[in-house]
This record gives structure tokens, sequence and C-alpha cells, in this order.
């Protein structure tokens, strides 16, 4: 055990944990090779055809992917041999370059990198709330929003926990991270009974694939648009992280855990924006783009799905 859990988990310097294998091959994606060309070339048709479709729905889409830890921190790694610059992400970045809607995170990220906070916590996957914000202000640039003006002035208060990277070594290393209040005006308006059954039971944090939620926010200087995100566990269901950025900006805000868009759904709200979110990690599979949110909307009517859709961390 102690051997596949190093090949997971690179332990970088000062204590930063990097997720390097796993069922998606987290490193071997950093590597150049005519079949990764071609899957990102894949990737690049499927946006465009995403793109096309919500247009022709009159609606904007914005895409953007979710930077690995290893394509922005890699001064803290340690002799770990791969190139930060064959970054799945930043070459599907090259390839859409012209493409308006589509928002690339790393060049943003690794120009924040140094300014102070971490954007990342050093013992989890996941972006902290500084990186989050970097994030939610490229992407309101390309909806065309303007951020609340006190967003980044949010409460905050420290916690302290074992995270994804840390729980998978030996001596399960903790970390206190700082996290934000930054829910205030919007509150949830709908939350699917599979939601619901989870928040119930306690096991909310065991809930990726379908969770679905509605949150509204009466505040008279909300953005007066409707936007639906389809994301995972860097946005989430619940009111935190970029979902909560989204919330506090929009009047209207759906989410949908999935890495393929239920365009039925879309159809029916007719959001003004369709935006997509996944981590980077994600890349390796391509969405079929035949998700039913319906399908999920009962407790225990959970669908079986590829790993790489309901495990937020491998």
């Amino acid at each position: 055990m102690a051997r596949r859990n190093r090949e997971i988990i690179h332990q970088g310097r000062d204590g930063w944990l990097f997720l390097i294998g796993g069922t998606n091959g987290v490193l071997l994606q950093y590597r150049r090779s005519l079949a990764g060309w071609w899957h990102l070339r894949r990737w690049a048709r499927l946006i465009e055809a995403r793109a096309a479709r919500a247009q022709a729905l009159g609606i904007r889409y914005v895409h953007t992917i979710v930077p690995e830890k290893l394509s922005i921190y890699d001064d803290r790694t340690l002799d770990l041999d791969y190139d930060p610059r064959l970054s799945p992400a930043r070459r599907l970045a090259r390839r859409l370059d012209r493409m308006g809607g589509f928002v690339d995170l790393v060049a943003p990220l690794r120009a924040a990198r140094d300014d102070g906070a971490p954007l990342y916590r050093r013992t989890d996957s996941h972006w902290t709330y500084e990186g989050c914000l970097v994030g939610y202000r490229a992407l309101l640039r390309a909806c065309g929003a303007v951020a609340p003006p006190d967003i980044a002035e949010r409460p905050r208060f420290p916690h302290d926990g074992l995270w994804d990277l840390g729980d998978k070594l030996p001596g399960r290393p903790r970390e206190t991270v700082v996290n934000w209040a930054v829910h205030r005006d919007a509150s949830r308006a709908y939350a699917s009974p599979l939601v619901e059954s989870y928040e119930a039971a306690g096991k909310a944090g065991d809930l990726h694939v379908g969770a679905h939620v509605i949150y509204r926010n009466p505040s008279p200087q909300a953005d007066p648009r409707t936007l639906v995100l389809f994301g995972d566990s860097y946005a989430h269901f619940a009111p935190i992280m970029l979902t909560s950025f989204l919330a506090e900006t929009f009047r209207e805000m759906h989410f949908v855990w999935s890495s393929s868009i239920d365009w039925g759904y879309v159809e029916r709200v007719r959001p003004d924006i369709l935006m997509f979110e996944m981590a980077e990690r994600f890349l390796v599979r391509i969405p079929s783009d035949d998700f039913d949110v319906a399908a999920y909307e009962k407790p225990g009517m959970e669908k079986p799905v590829r790993q790489a859709e309901t495990a937020p961390l491998v």
C-alpha cells in the first residue's frame, strides 16, 4: 500500500503534495504523444460544437478547465520529471485561443501564484478561495459580468482538516486552510430529492454526480441573468467555492454535477449563460453529452458512472 501511495502522491517541497497517479494517470497526461494530440483535438471539436449549439439557442457558452496543481506550482515539486508546458489544459487553450467563450485559467493562476496566499491547498487537490477568486474573475470577464464590489472582502475563518491528498499518505498530514463565508445575498431555492436525502443522512460529502441545486439572489445589485453551470467539486452544489461566487453574482444560478451536458435541461431553462467547469485531470475522457438530470432527481436513483466522474480526486 505504501508503494501505491507513493505512485499516486508526489511529496514536493515544504509539505506540498501533488496528485500524479490514480485512475486518470495524471502525470502521464503531461507527455507528448500522437494519441494525446488527437484526444485534445476531439475535446476542441466538442467545445466548439457545444458553443455553436448554445448560440443557436441564444445562449452564451463559457467553458473552462481548472488546472492541476502540477500545472501551476511546478516550482514546488521535487525532482519530478515532467514539463508543465505540456499541461493538457494549456495545450487545449492554445487550440482554442480564438474562441471567446473558452477561458484559460492556467495563465492567470500562474501569474498570481507568488503574489500572496496560496492558490491551492498544500495537502489537497483543490484550489483555495484565493485561487477560486482568480478563476471566478476570469470567468466573469467571459460572461460580460461584474463581481459584487465587496466579494473579496467577505468574512474568513480558519479550518483545520485532513484533505484528500494528505488522507492518502501513511502519516495523514493535516492542514489549516482559510475558508471564506462568501454566501450572503443568495439562497438555495431548490435542491433535488437526491441532494436532500444525502444531506439528511449526513452524507453530503459522499454525493457527486447528479447533485442538482438552484440558487436565487434578490439583491438589486445582482446581475439579472440566469446562469446554468455543469461542474464538479471545484464548484460544488453546496454554497462554497465557485458556486458561492456565482450565486452571489447572478439573479439565478443552477448547478448540476456532471461532465456531460443535459441539453434537454438547458432547453427547458433557457439560461442566458451556459457554463462548463471541469478539473484538468478529467480531460482524459470525452463526455457523451447525454446526461439526464431527471434520472438523478429521486433518492436511490443514482446511475453507475465512470470512476472519473464519481471521484473528485483520482
